[in-house]
């Protein structure tokens, strides 16, 4: 196990920025409170202090409450991994200039689907399609996993279970309670091989740690799908999920006053699988997400090196050798 005085030593100044970018000052940072949120907030904080200089606030924060804030004080000065589905507001900011996108955070966008195991689909390829799931039901168990009520997947599959009409299919919808649940009835029938039928979304720990099959859907249709999302709208239809934009965000008055920052925050995406691993890996090892930072960082330097300056590259140069 990593252990946190590693992540202490190279985030608590104990490794002195190069003066040439004192200059850079104070920049707040957000993180999110779900793990991925948080080490991309790490990951962003390290670059920032070791590399460039700065002296970074990590402000505790979430989507709603970063969207006001931002609104109201123009402040963090980055949010690292923003999804505007769930803050339409984000746009409206964008909008009148108070905002810009830096980068995508995830290289595919946050993703959704319909999963089956793949022990089930080497055995029955059929499987890897939802025709071949609704012509045998018995094949998953007669069961789909749904999402906990209040979720915005909820009222998307709620539609899709409709379109697909699962149940005169033979296959009952399971809506689970919490998102614990949704999770321990996924792990529980893949260490067990058993059959499996549900909703899961990415970058996510499960599907970093199980090989699952994402079922075809058909093609995504985004009309149908923004249809599907509305409990007002009663023209349901199939549809594929859409990938979910997911941003780093900076405020306008950062991008112009911290050039150098914004142009490293342009960089700063991860590939799904990617993140899926790294979050498998914080899961598997009980990790926090200090440590997880740390692990990707002593992992990955050829990455995250080709993201920053000729000049904060020389002030990283053999941190994590």
């Amino acid at each position: 196990m990593i252990k946190r005085s590693l992540y202490a030593l190279a985030l608590t100044g104990a490794m002195v920025p190069m003066a040439a970018h004192a200059e850079c000052g104070e920049i707040s940072v957000a993180e999110m409170n779900w793990t991925s949120g948080r080490i991309i907030t790490g990951v962003t904080e390290f670059l920032l202090e070791q590399g460039y200089g700065c002296d970074v606030t990590v402000v505790p924060s979430a989507t709603t409450t970063a969207i006001t804030s931002l609104a109201e004080n123009n402040e963090p000065d980055i949010v690292p991994e923003l999804w505007p589905n769930g803050a339409p507001a984000y746009y409206d900011l964008a909008e009148e200039g108070k905002l810009v996108k830096a980068s995508d955070a995830f290289s595919e966008g946050g993703t959704e689907h319909w999963l089956v195991p793949s022990y089930l689909v080497d055995e029955h390829p059929e499987l890897a399609t939802i025709e071949g799931v609704l012509d045998n039901p018995e094949l998953v168990g007669g069961r789909f996993h749904n999402c906990p009520d209040g979720w915005g997947c909820r009222i998307a599959n709620d539609s899709l279970k409709e379109a697909f009409d699962l149940e005169d299919h033979g296959i009952e919808v399971f809506n689970h309670g919490s998102g614990e649940t949704l999770q321990t009835a996924l792990v529980s029938a893949y260490e067990s091989r058993e059959p499996y039928f549900g909703y899961y979304w990415g970058p996510t720990a499960p599907l970093g740690q199980y090989d699952m099959v994402s079922v075809d859907l058909g093609p995504v249709d985004r009309d149908v799908h923004e249809c599907n999302q509305d409990v007002d709208c009663n023209e349901v239809g199939k549809t594929s999920f859409p990938a979910s934009p997911v941003f780093n965000v900076v405020t306008t008055d950062l991008a112009e006053g911290e050039p150098e920052v914004f142009e490293l925050m342009k960089n700063v995406t991860f590939k799904n699988a990617e993140m899926n691993s790294l979050l498998a890996w914080h899961s598997d090892n009980d990790a926090s997400a200090d440590e997880a930072v740390v692990h990707y960082l002593q992992n990955n330097g050829d990455e995250w090196m080709s993201w920053v300056s000729d000049s904060a590259r020389a002030n990283l140069e053999g941190m994590f050798e």
